[in-house]
């Protein structure tokens, strides 16, 4: 166990039906199950079921990884809080927010920790301010707080500092302040700090850590801190009101769009993939990646949910984040942004760290940044024709840049590339050129609506070349679906965003789901293409496409039965990552993940008969 653990040697239990029992290995670490998440538009915490933190980079998304024991048990960094006797454990968001309640129950008492990624009165603070309050339900319960920052993946040493302003942590260009408040007594050695709480019926603690990089760092009384987290309650229940959804699964979209929230950067508007880096895909691993980027690919899908509910601010923020990405490292889109929108330079470097469970390499950056794929273009015109489909106007400048693009797609789309799976052999894959003939469809709209200039003849034949060749090329009568490449009789579930897209809801696809099914079905699960069931586990995203494309092709009674199964997919808290082992329920894959969510999310939305959401992708 980590040194977090309660002090006896009891495994800590978790109460009947309600959080994910939690099993941490030898070496300390959790199962991916285990987690919940915490943010504040800056970075994002994991929290373990035991009240570990095992995963908060500061003060950032993508910044110092001082708390990262998720990747290196021993070495990476933890802010722990529990009972020091053996506990149960209950927990829960407050009602529509992002702030957690683990409620711990020992033999001699109760206590509950609310843990909370502080927000201001307008908005994110300047500096990351972290807040564990403590409050004492029943009885007498003795808890330990640990701060012990890592080693930034064993490139950099913390240390402690006691300053007149208090308890000083410091690490890789991060310094950071520890704040108490009602604690018993506080222990400090050359790099962690711990303290020790007694609680009592009614009694009020707090474990507060604020921190900032390469600046100045404000150092807050405790109590700021206590009222903090009362303001950013506020301030997530208000946000929540300004969304509306009531059909059915609403526990679920609410709660995966509350999380999709996570996800969205606040400063910038850009949308990360999943708030962590190199979780594994496999058990085997190899398949190790850096999710903490933004794909133009899910930002089309998280503005078909957002602008769904009503969400002004977030989807003006992504498509102009986007589209001055676009512009500034053109003509072509790339496959992904760093978070302030430049374009990633060098090869992905790999950490000196085991990774989660020992499975690694730890990388940071993603080399798809140099990839072509083809679906990209697809993905950049269904945003556009979505922001101005809801009543919105392009800029003249976005508009030339997007004729220019579509002038492109009409060449490129006869080019192999690395599809949507990013996969190193590149080939004529068959979704790729669907993305191709969507960016063409919805190019020639915008044209029609004036709001791009050009002369859209060109870009509907071309569209129409791109469908005669995947007629002609990607149908196999023998197996009477679509196939993955012209020559194979592979499988592949991106196909299902093309029964969303509206490229074709006919009896192909409708056999095209069935043929995916029987291949790559496991249970309501599905892998992602022929031959990855040897590799990983089954793609989240993919079992919820299934959804939506069912529906669509006008089998909707058998959609909303798959749809009740997949809703239990979520952990307690309504975590999901990229998969999900289709026997055990285990996670793999980074989290929390925002197509997985969105995918959810869509799919409800889907099913609701949103006229909105059908036909994008």
């Amino acid at each position: 166990m980590t040194p977090s653990s309660p002090d006896a040697t009891e495994p800590v239990r978790s109460a009947p039906n309600r959080p994910e029992p939690l099993s941490r290995d030898a070496d300390g670490y959790a199962d991916l199950r285990s987690y919940a998440a915490i943010g504040d538009g800056r970075t994002i915490g994991l929290v373990a079921t035991d009240g570990q933190i095992d995963w908060l980079p500061l003060p950032g998304f993508d910044s110092v990884l001082a708390f990262a024991s998720l990747l290196d048990a021993v070495h990476g960094g933890y802010v722990s809080l529990s009972p020091r006797a053996p506990f149960t454990v209950e927990r829960a968001y407050v009602p529509q927010t992002n702030v957690l309640t683990t409620t711990f129950t020992t033999e001699a008492g109760v206590v509950r920790v609310t843990d909370s990624l502080n927000t201001g009165s307008a908005g994110r603070l300047p500096w990351a301010e972290l807040a564990r309050r403590v409050d004492g339900v029943t009885g007498t319960v003795r808890l330990r707080g640990v701060v012990a920052p890592g080693t930034c993946l064993n490139t950099a040493s913390p240390w402690v500092q006691d300053t007149s302003a208090g308890l000083l942590l410091r690490v890789d260009g991060l310094t950071m302040a520890v704040r108490t408040l009602g604690d018993e007594h506080v222990d400090v050695s050359s790099d962690r700090v711990t303290v020790d709480y007694v609680t009592q019926p009614g009694s009020r603690h707090l474990l507060g850590l604020v921190a900032t990089e390469g600046e100045p760092l404000f150092v807050p009384e405790p109590a700021d801190l206590d009222r903090g987290v009362d303001r950013t309650i506020e301030n997530w229940q208000r946000w929540s009101r300004s969304f509306g959804y009531e059909g059915e699964w609403e526990e679920a979209v609410r709660r995966s769009t509350l999380t999709l929230k996570l996800l969205i950067c606040a400063a910038s508007g850009a949308v990360l993939a999943a708030g962590t880096t190199s979780v594994p895909e496999s058990l085997a691993g190899g398949k190790n990646w850096d999710y903490r980027l933004a794909w133009v690919r899910d930002t089309a899908y998280a503005l078909t949910a957002l602008f769904r509910f009503g969400l002004r601010e977030e989807t003006h923020a992504a498509i102009s984040w986007l589209l001055a990405a676009v512009r500034r490292h053109g003509p072509e889109p790339r496959v992904l942004y760093a978070l302030d929108g430049s374009v990633q330079s060098e090869d992905p470097v790999e950490q000196d760290a085991p990774g989660w469970r020992g499975i690694g390499p730890v990388v940071i950056g993603n080399r798809a940044t140099d990839q072509l794929q083809l679906g990209v273009f697809g993905d950049l015109f269904s945003i556009v024709q979505l922001y101005v489909d809801n009543g919105n106007v392009l800029d003249d400048a976005t508009g030339r840049t997007l004729a220019s693009i579509a002038d492109l797609t009409c060449d490129a789309w006869r080019r192999p590339d690395s599809g949507m799976w990013e996969l190193p052999e590149t080939r004529h894959y068959t979704t790729s050129k669907l993305g191709c003939w969507h960016a063409l469809t919805n190019a020639a709209h915008l044209v029609d609506l004036g709001q791009i200039p050009g002369d859209s003849t060109r870009w509907r034949t071309e569209a129409g070349h791109i469908r005669d060749w995947v007629d002609t090329h990607a149908w196999s009568p023998e197996r009477q679906a679509y196939v993955w490449y012209p020559g194979s009789s592979d499988l592949d579930c991106s196909i299902l965003l093309h029964a969303i897209s509206g490229f074709d809801r006919s009896d192909r696809m409708s056999s095209t789901l069935d043929a995916l099914r029987v291949e790559l079905g496991d249970g309501p699960h599905l892998y992602r293409y022929t031959g990855a069931a040897d590799e990983e586990a089954t793609f989240v995203a993919c079992s919820f496409w299934m959804v939506s494309a069912l529906h669509l092709v006008g089998r909707t009674d058998e959609a909303h039965r798959l749809m009740d199964e997949l809703v239990s997919t979520p952990n307690d808290v309504g975590m999901l990552a990229e998969m999900v082992n289709p026997s055990t329920g285990a996670f793999l894959g980074n989290l929390p993940q925002a197509l997985s969510l969105l995918a959810l999310v869509n799919a409800a939305l889907t099913l609701s008969g949103d006229d909105e959401t059908s036909g994008r992708i």
